[in-house]
């Protein structure tokens, strides 16, 4: 049933977007919908059995095929591109407006034009949107210091915490630029301490400051491919499995996760990677019952040990 509730809308813009491109390729027509061309080949396929009652040649919709081109010539009155809904055009106006306000954006103009276009078109339906607030965590005083020093090209200082190892450290770095990922800001900057480039959350920097000196980052820096993700695993990280009990759940929307497998009733298989296990241990013991490691075998019984040593701890009498 979700296949054809996916397929009517497709079917009904492919129409539209056939009349103005005759000859259109499949590969192309394809990518624009963001299916494969056997699924295309299947759509046009149920197109040309469609029009108007009587369904005789002369009432359904006529598609040509030419190699590998498409031609629709008589659309049978289905010519007009979907209507967004009240709701579909809010959403679509906050998302734009969101994104207009993204930190780092290199040119908001397109996206203020589209923005302004969709608004005139949705008329008082995008009234809501303008009580719609959008927040960035780490926006608070961080953000507002970080975006003056990229655009005056000042260095920072940084107080950090590092949640892997759990520790607070002060770093010199060289901003590059402002990202965003799942409503929280990050920033990518050379980091001096470590000599490389880092990407540091918003949210876990404790102090900050702008230093009297230019940001200098090397030259030639290449900019961090963000196309599969921010966070990104080394060939060295831990891989790590965790089962989880429906009150630990929170660690899969806390943690980047690799998978997440549902065993219902609440249940989690989760697959992370991490550099450091030190605060996976401190993670194991904290969840109690509701968390275990299942692998790699040697951080089980690390945490097996730790568990110990902190039972042990409770066990022995006290002095008298």
């Amino acid at each position: 049933m979700s296949g054809s509730l996916d397929q009517l809308p497709r079917l009904l813009a492919l129409v539209p977007y056939l009349l103005k491109r005759p000859g259109v390729p499949f590969a192309t027509a394809a990518a624009d919908f963001g299916i494969t061309e056997d699924r295309l080949r299947k759509d046009l396929n149920l197109l040309w059995l469609c029009g108007l009652p009587g369904h005789y040649p002369g009432d359904l919709i006529e598609i040509e095929f030419e190699g590998d081109t498409i031609t629709l010539s008589d659309a049978q009155g289905v010519d007009r591109p979907l209507r967004l809904t009240v709701d579909e055009a809010l959403a679509l106006v906050v998302a734009l407006r969101t994104l207009a306000e993204t930190p780092g954006l290199a040119d908001p103009e397109p996206v203020l034009r589209a923005l302004a276009k969709v608004e005139e078109a949705a008329g008082a339906a995008a009234l809501p949107a303008a009580r719609v607030q959008v927040a960035l965590e780490g926006e608070g005083t961080v953000l507002p210091v970080v975006r003056d020093a990229l655009e005056r090209g000042q260095a920072l200082h940084l107080t950090y915490w590092t949640a892997g190892r759990d520790e607070t450290t002060d770093r010199d770095v060289d901003p590059v630029r402002l990202v965003t990922a799942e409503g929280q800001a990050y920033l990518e900057a050379w980091c001096r301490r470590a000599e490389g480039v880092r990407v540091f959350h918003l949210g876990r920097v404790e102090a900050v400051r702008v230093l009297d000196e230019p940001s200098r980052p090397p030259a030639g820096l290449p900019s961090r491919d963000l196309s599969q993700g921010l966070f990104q695993p080394a060939p060295e990280d831990t891989v790590v499995t965790l089962a989880l009990e429906p009150g630990a759940a929170w660690v899969a929307d806390f943690y980047p996760c690799d998978a997440v497998e549902e065993l219902g009733d609440g249940r989690q298989v989760v697959t992370l990677r991490t550099s450091g296990t030190a605060w996976v241990r401190r993670l194991a013991l904290s969840l109690g019952a509701s968390g275990r490691v299942l692998s790699p075998p040697e951080l089980a019984q690390q945490v097996r040990e730790d568990a110990r040593t902190a039972l042990a701890a409770y066990s022995e009498q006290p002095s008298t």
